[in-house]
């Protein structure tokens, strides 16, 4: 169970190190230009974005109702 934690933690701290480095940017993608395909990158990105925040939303009531039956079938 530590070493989870120690593992998620330290995969946490990565996570947000290597992403603020790019948060000084303002706009990470130029979707302004016609012709060159940014837009459709801007498009995949912004749904990616969505997908893994859906995810980490997912996820995180799975664990809530998971830890609710175990507390309800302790009690």
């Amino acid at each position: 169970m530590m070493r989870r934690l120690i593992a998620f933690v330290g995969l946490g701290v990565a996570t947000i190190l290597s992403l603020t480095s790019t948060a000084s940017a303002q706009q990470l993608v130029d979707a302004g230009n016609q012709g060159d395909g940014s837009g459709g990158l801007a498009f995949v990105l912004m749904v990616l974005m969505v997908m893994g925040i859906w995810a980490a939303l997912f996820f995180m009531d799975r664990i809530r109702r998971r830890r609710n039956a175990e507390e309800d079938s302790v009690n």
